[in-house]
């Protein structure tokens, strides 16, 4: 019959309602991802992209980091000596002036001798790049105590104690530099990563007027402070 025929406009039995409207943050970010994979997006528009990110999942973000930092505090076998040896010199790392924070410049962590050690929450891979980032941090925050060091003001102080703090970390281990920089150098590989981190930090400094600048201050300190592993016996990792 004519009335059980089906209509030119029907298309069969309707998907049921999810009740899941897409935002206008869905569609920003969906977007953005796939802009960035096709390299359609501006160098600005992929830094508004991920500090949006970034603010979207601080919380998130805050969490796990104080998670992992629990763990390794309680856990890792640098991150307790380096508690230990920094305890020696009457200082005091702990899980309360190790801070968690969001941050807006591209960097993983920071050391102060008034406030302690922040930690980057948003730049943070994975549980180990913590861990080398607070040994790095703690190893900063034993050379103030040790050797009274200046790291805003004094290049060569500066220069040192990021050379020291690169090389002791763990950070640049053949594995970390080849499976998450894609440094592939295989024969003096550990120190090209220290004298590049170093140059690098001390060029941010403000007292540096390039990379010139950079480059001779850590030739200058390089054999004796490469060469010094304390409060280590030798390059632990």
């Amino acid at each position: 019959m004519a009335g059980n025929e089906p209509s030119s406009t029907d298309v069969g039995p309707s998907r049921p309602d999810t009740g899941r409207v897409m935002s206008d943050e869905d569609i920003f970010t969906w977007r953005s991802w796939f802009a960035i994979l096709a390299g359609r997006m501006s160098d600005e528009g992929k830094h508004r992209y991920r500090e949006a990110m970034d603010i979207r999942r601080e919380e998130s973000d805050c969490r796990k980091c104080d998670q992992w930092k629990s763990y390794l505090f309680k856990y890792s076998p640098i991150i307790r000596f380096m508690r230990d040896n920094v305890s020696q010199l009457h200082g005091d790392l702990n899980e309360t002036n190790v801070r968690c924070r969001r941050c807006t410049t591209q960097r993983s962590g920071g050391f102060s001798p008034d406030h302690g050690i922040e930690i980057c929450a948003n730049a943070l891979r994975n549980r180990g790049h913590l861990e080398d980032t607070l040994a790095h941090e703690m190893v900063h925050a034993w050379d103030h105590l040790r050797f009274k060091t200046d790291l805003v003001n004094d290049l060569r102080h500066a220069a040192c104690s990021e050379i020291r703090a690169s090389s002791l970390s763990g950070e640049c281990r053949w594995a970390r530099e080849f499976f998450t920089r894609g440094q592939w150098t295989l024969t003096q590989q550990h120190q090209e990563c220290v004298r590049r981190r170093a140059v690098l930090s001390v060029m941010n400094r403000p007292g540096c007027k390039d990379d010139l600048q950079a480059v001779k201050v850590v030739n200058e300190v390089w054999e004796s402070c490469f060469a010094d592993t304390r409060p280590f016996d030798e390059i632990y990792r």
